[in-house]
């Protein structure tokens, strides 16, 4: 069963990538965060041919490549992210729709980008823009709280994402959890498992490993924060329960989006 839902998951984001671009990258010279105009018109020319009234969000993370020091990157990356975010809103996207706004600093090179290093670090001083459609996983599957759930429902939540290799809720998760409280108080009945997900792991692992706890079950311990967070809000313990998931179930929206809780609807 689970294998059958990866599949019609990918199937369906094959189909909507078909239809629509939902992802964008543009990249940046050496040690600079402005753009050349080819790349800020790649920026125009997708948000262009977006209908907004079907579009729930937008993520901008932002990357550097390895020269250079760790917190000089991160600035850098955060610059970036903000030259993408304002040539956004000032060609009329909706600035409440950018939800997370990301600098990831440089990105470490791997063993084997030796070999193309120049062709490497160019790709790495980029910015990736992510969209996220309103109900765009198919039948059952949702990325926001509805009114009239059924048992079986995926409430997968796009804004509930976490740092490489933490279980740490951040500070734009919590706020999301909070908006998730308030609507689980309201519907007394819905009690539901948490479902944490890792990225990045190689294949003969199962999971990832906790760098905080150094254990190497980092999926359940997201869940595990969630539901803890849940509990300190006032949603009763006895209606929710944590699992975790581990690599199993990849996107294809890229990592950012892999380090993620849902939630499965188990009893209205």
């Amino acid at each position: 069963m689970k294998n059958l839902f990866s599949l019609l998951f990918l199937l369906f984001f094959g189909y909507l990538s078909a239809q629509s671009k939902t992802a964008e990258t543009v990249y940046f010279e050496f040690d600079k965060y402005n753009l050349y105009n080819d790349q800020v018109q790649i920026i125009i020319d997708f948000i262009k041919k977006v209908d907004t009234s079907k579009v729930e969000s937008i993520q901008i993370y932002g990357y550097c490549d390895d020269r250079g020091d760790n917190d000089y990157n991160y600035k850098l990356s955060d610059n970036r992210v903000k030259t993408v975010q304002d040539i956004l809103t000032s060609n009329g996207f909706n600035k409440n729709k950018i939800v997370i706004i990301e600098g990831k600093g440089r990105v470490i090179l791997k063993n084997d980008a030796f070999e193309n290093l120049n062709e490497t670090r160019s790709k790495n001083r980029r910015v990736d823009l992510f969209l996220v459609k309103k109900n765009s996983f198919g039948k059952g599957i949702y990325n926001s709280f509805q009114d009239n759930h059924k048992v079986g429902d995926r409430v997968y939540l796009d804004n509930i994402l976490f740092p490489l290799g933490s279980s740490k809720l951040t500070e734009q998760s919590k706020l999301e959890l909070d908006k998730i409280s308030k609507i689980l108080q309201k519907q007394k009945n819905v009690q539901f498992d948490i479902k944490g997900h890792v990225c990045c792991t190689p294949s003969y692992y199962d999971d990832a490993v906790d760098k905080d706890s150094h254990e190497r079950k980092l999926s359940l311990n997201r869940a595990k924060s969630v539901y803890k967070y849940l509990i300190s809000k006032g949603i009763n313990s006895l209606r929710m329960k944590y699992i975790g998931n581990g690599n199993k179930f990849p996107t294809g929206l890229g990592e950012a989006l892999d380090r993620r809780v849902e939630f499965l609807i188990m009893k209205i």
